[in-house]
């Protein structure tokens, strides 16, 4: 009786996913071929062969599917950006190593990346907002450990706390991507290399040369 009940609950899970799995296709696809704008839920639940009633389980309003399509492939390259930096590289080096990861994600479906840069401003609430906060909570939090380290390793000088400091190059690092994503074409290498760029100016600062 009870091993009845687990099958059924597993297959029960396994419908669910499947459903999750089709919205998340349907509403890329239509995104990307009709525009965010033009694609209404009606159709994307349409698309995803499931009612409206049940779209709406799984995201609030279009806003909140874009981050049903991205949350998952996010945390992932979250978890390869933080693994790339090596201990015995510079700080911007390492930096560097973290952000690649995004850019080179991203640059694989622009169309896409532009809705997700555009439409997490002020995103607050939602099915899937908590996810999408607790995984750019780690990136910070990543990025505030390596300043942490580099300060108690002396490799850089600051009196700021590493809190402060993090997302201060969060911050340049969120604006560049968004300048870069705007472009035709987006590269990579060429948003990595602006961001370098960009932070060699804060870690170097504007004072005159002795």
């Amino acid at each position: 009786m009870g091993s009845d009940r687990k099958s059924e609950a597993g297959l029960r899970e396994r419908k669910k996913l499947a459903k999750r799995e089709r919205i998340r296709a349907a509403a890329s696809e239509l995104f990307a071929r009709r525009g965010y704008s033009a694609a209404t839920m009606r159709q994307i639940a349409q698309r995803a062969h499931v009612g409206l009633g049940t779209l709406f389980n799984y995201a609030e309003d279009k806003r909140d599917l874009v981050f049903l399509i991205f949350n998952e492939e996010l945390n992932a390259t979250t978890d390869v950006a933080l693994a790339a930096p090596r201990t015995r590289d510079a700080l911007l080096d390492q930096l560097m190593a973290v952000f690649r990861a995004h850019y080179q994600w991203l640059a694989a479906q622009p169309a896409l990346a532009r809705i997700l840069l555009q439409e997490l401003t002020f995103y607050s609430s939602g099915k899937q907002a908590a996810t999408f906060h607790s995984i750019r909570k780690r990136l910070i939090d990543g990025i505030e450990e390596l300043i942490r380290n580099a300060q108690e390793a002396k490799k850089i000088s600051s009196r700021e706390t590493p809190v402060v400091i993090a997302r201060h190059i969060f911050f340049v690092y969120s604006a560049s991507l968004r300048w870069w994503i705007a472009a035709p074409k987006p590269d990579p290498q060429q948003g990595i290399a602006d961001l370098r760029r960009l932070l060699r100016l804060q870690f170097e600062g504007l004072r005159p040369s002795r």
